[in-house]
Formats: structure tokens, C-alpha cells, sequence
């Protein structure tokens, strides 16, 4: 028994605590599956539990936020740089709305204050005829792409073009809005979002012509890798515009594999191939559509729908 004074031993082996230190532990023999890392930055040797490197830089805001909304109030910081913009998005834009900080609406003399100020921060944006150049053409592109419904990554790929166009001294006897257009026809082709030669010209301020020339003159100085442009990818947009079911546009790109595979692709207008193969899948799968609006869905004209259908029937005629 126990006395009142006595205390009761723990017989079970305690294991002796580690008392190495980082000096004790030669880094160039640890194992690195024996290292972790935690989330607030600290490196730690997890049999020995030493903590091998603190004195990480925390790169994060010095503030919190629980939620979306706290942390657009807390947030210091504009938009991410962009090719896009001549400058990159770095300048300071002053807001066109007349009101100060807390919504107010200006006076008359700061109104006037504000105008000139806007006025003299569009002229420091641009230092010579290089960026006034580069800001004019990358606004021609932002605005057909906007036109075109083009999305911002492929319109991130024109500006790239262009610049490197730029900097080869390419520009040179030739129209900024001809090599906007071309470059931005280009990133279409890079891509793969597809956009005729006949759309883009609706949107431009120079003809086809002198797109399709400078176009292939850019491509060619830069090197760029250009994809022949598959009628495959006009089909959902064209069965979009025309209502037809999903079993229809299978159809179509059947038809233009077999196409391809008889070596009719060489040569031909993609969007021309692609409507007539949707014209000749209608009338497969009963859903029939006039040729008239499958030409005016495709920006085509009917002779080009008809010619293109007649070629491919001869082909569905001998795999039959």
C-alpha cells in the first residue's frame, strides 16, 4: 500500500527528449523527404522537429479579409499589366467621372482642374511616335475585337504580334490599321478561333486585300506557325445561326472528313466547305434549310454553297 506521503511511480520508459540543435545536424546529409515546409513559410527537419529556416518574407497583404467584399475595400493594388495597353497598364488613369472620394460632385473650378489634368496625362502617355503608334493600333484591335466577339487571351496574342512587328521595323510603308487587322486575323489562326478573312474585313478599315497581303507578309518576317484552318471549327457557330441539331452538325463533320480524306480541302474556302457540308447534312438528317441562308450564315455566296455540295455528294456517292 500507498502512504499518505508517498507518490506513485510511472514505471513505463519515458523517450529521452531531443536536445540537438541546428548546429548538431549537417545539412548536406539530411534527407530531403525528411524536410517540410509549413503554411506560414517555416522549413522544419521533421524527425528531429528543428526548425532548419524562419526567417521567410511574407509576401501578403499586411491586412485580412473574411470575404470577397472586404478584401476589394482593403485592396491597394490596380489591374495586372497587360500587353494590351502601350504602356502595360502601369500609368496613372484619372476617373472621367467629376466627384471626389466620397461621391460628391466637384466645383466648377476643379471640373476645370480635372479637364486639363486628364488632358495632360493622355499626352505623357506616349514619349515619341513608337508608342503613339503602338497606342493607336492596339485600341484599332481592342475595338475589332470587340466587334468580332473575340476573347481578351487571343486579344493579348494580337498585341504580342504586333509589337514584335513593331520592333522589326515592319511597319514601315505600311498602314497601322492594315497590320492591326492582320495581326489580329493571325492570333485568330494561332488560336484556333475562327474567324474568316470576310468577317474580319467587316469590322476593318482596310479591304481584304490588303489584309490577306499583310497578313502574309507578317507571317512570314516573324515566322509565325500557322495550322491550315480546319472547317470543322465554322460548324457549331454556322449551326448555331441556322437552329440545327447536334445530329446534324455530326453530320457535317463526317461529311468534311470525307472530304479531307479525297484531298477536296486543298485549295477551297474552309467557310464555303464547312456551309456546304452543313447544307448537304440538313438534307440527311431532315433538316432542311435553303441555301440562301446557309450562304448568309457562312458570309458565302450560294455558288460557293452549291459548287462545294455537288463535290461532296460525288464522294458520299462512291463511299456508298
Amino acid at each position: 500500500m500507498l502512504g499518505p506521503n508517498s507518490q506513485e511511480t510511472n514505471n513505463t520508459p519515458q523517450k529521452p527528449q531531443s536536445e540537438e540543435t541546428i548546429d548538431d545536424i549537417n545539412l548536406d546529409e539530411v534527407d530531403p523527404e525528411d524536410i517540410i515546409q509549413t503554411s506560414d513559410g517555416e522549413i522544419i527537419h521533421e524527425p528531429t522537429g528543428l526548425i532548419l529556416e524562419e526567417d521567410q518574407i511574407d509576401h501578403g497583404p499586411e491586412w485580412r479579409a473574411f470575404n470577397h467584399s472586404d478584401q476589394q475595400a482593403k485592396s491597394r493594388v490596380g489591374a495586372p499589366t497587360t500587353k494590351t495597353l502601350h504602356d502595360g497598364g502601369l500609368t496613372t488613369t484619372i476617373d472621367w467621372k467629376n466627384q471626389d472620394a466620397s461621391g460628391r460632385s466637384l466645383s466648377s473650378q476643379k471640373r476645370n482642374q480635372m479637364h486639363r489634368l486628364r488632358k495632360w496625362q493622355d499626352r505623357i502617355r506616349t514619349q515619341d511616335a513608337g508608342e503613339r503608334n503602338l497606342q493607336y493600333a492596339l485600341t484599332e484591335i481592342d475595338r475589332m475585337a470587340s466587334a468580332l466577339g473575340i476573347p481578351d487571351p487571343v486579344q493579348e496574342v494580337a498585341a504580342v504580334i504586333y509589337r514584335g512587328a513593331l520592333s522589326e521595323d515592319l511597319i514601315r510603308g505600311r498602314s497601322i490599321e492594315g497590320v492591326s487587322t492582320a495581326v489580329l486575323y493571325a492570333a485568330c489562326r494561332q488560336e484556333g478561333i475562327p474567324r474568316s478573312l470576310e468577317e474580319v474585313e467587316e469590322v476593318a478599315r482596310v479591304d481584304r486585300k490588303e489584309i490577306g497581303r499583310t497578313y502574309s507578309y507578317v507571317s512570314n518576317e516573324l515566322t509565325l506557325k500557322m495550322e491550315p484552318v480546319d472547317p470543322k471549327q465554322y460548324v457549331p457557330r454556322f449551326a448555331s445561326h441556322l437552329n440545327l441539331s447536334e445530329q446534324t452538325q455530326n453530320k457535317a463533320k463526317e461529311v468534311i472528313d470525307s472530304s479531307a480524306e479525297q484531298g477536296l480541302l486543298s485549295g477551297k474556302s474552309p467557310t464555303g466547305i464547312a456551309a456546304a457540308a452543313l447544307y448537304t447534312a440538313s438534307l440527311l438528317c431532315d433538316e432542311k434549310r435553303v441555301q440562301r441562308e446557309i450562304a448568309d450564315a457562312a458570309n458565302v455566296t450560294e455558288v460557293t454553297v452549291r459548287n462545294r455540295y455537288q463535290e461532296q455528294v460525288e464522294i458520299l456517292e462512291l463511299h456508298e
